[in-house]
């Protein structure tokens, strides 16, 4: 698979999509452990800098593969990603879908659903705490990962920019403050 990331892609990616449960937040866990530490496709500030890019681009955070495709095999990288990443997992939402509110209301339909969303949770934090672990897992990233939570819990109508753009200043004054240093 390291021969050809083309492939090595597909491979890791496939099984990613179809297992996404809550999106693409999910994945980036499993998909820093895979693209970082096992396959040594990129570092993990080349991870942090393609996530921060994904974050900010428009579309969805999941973007963050394709990324990943480009950074390691070009346009071509960039587009087996993608494909391999959303197309099993709309094709499994189609035919899902078909079935599915043919059931609502079933005994095992409420338990499913009510089953797969602390699932859901679980993989986002995961991929959030992976995130943070590379950030440079400082006390300082810790409270403002946590601040961010609270702060888009508590006002949930607050634009995300508003977030970014506080958190950017916060390490910006702690870089000049001495407390933060930029070079991690």
């Amino acid at each position: 698979m390291r021969d050809n990331p083309l492939i090595g892609l597909t491979v890791i990616l496939v099984p990613f999509s179809l297992l996404s449960i809550g999106g693409g937040p999910s994945i980036f866990a499993p998909l820093q452990r895979e693209t970082v530490d096992v396959m040594q496709w990129v570092t993990a500030r080349e991870f942090i800098d393609l996530f921060s890019i994904a974050r900010v681009a428009p579309g969805p955070g999941a973007m963050l593969a394709t990324l990943i495709g480009w950074k390691i095999a070009g346009w071509l990288g960039a587009l087996v990603a993608t494909l391999a990443l959303f197309l099993p997992a709309s094709i499994l939402c189609m035919v899902v879908a078909r079935f599915y509110d043919r059931y609502r209301g079933h005994q095992w339909h409420t338990a499913l659903e009510k089953g797969l969303a602390p699932i859901a949770v679980g993989l986002v934090m995961a991929g959030a705490i992976s995130i943070i672990r590379l950030s440079g897992n400082s006390a300082l990233v810790w409270v403002c990962a946590l601040g961010a939570g609270i702060w888009l819990s508590i006002w949930r109508k607050l634009h995300p920019f508003v977030v970014l753009f506080a958190g950017a200043s916060l390490f910006v004054a702690a870089e000049f403050a001495g407390i933060w240093p930029v070079s991690q």
